[in-house]
């Protein structure tokens, strides 16, 4: 995480809850209206990643068992990063 994105969440997190929602929302915007090009890309892929596992080619993890390890990886530095933001 860089200095600047660091300062930018707490200055963030000082926010009332109205204003983080608004922010929140104008972030959200500005990521799809970026990505609109990455669609069909995306198409092409997902297709890809179906048939191979339709075919046989990949095996499937549950989901659960991803997140979990997503949330072990990445919890404890969230929690390092944003102390009280639970």
């Amino acid at each position: 995480m860089t200095t600047t994105f660091k300062q930018i969440a707490d200055s963030a997190l000082e926010l009332s809850v109205q204003e983080r929602a608004e922010l929140a929302h104008v972030i959200i915007a500005s990521i799809d209206e970026d990505r609109h090009d990455l669609y069909p890309a995306w198409d092409i892929e997902l297709k890809k990643r179906v048939g191979d596992i339709r075919q046989g080619k990949v095996k499937g993890i549950p989901a659960e068992e991803v997140f979990a390890k997503l949330e072990e990886k990445y919890w404890e530095n969230r929690i390092n990063e944003f102390p009280g933001q639970r």
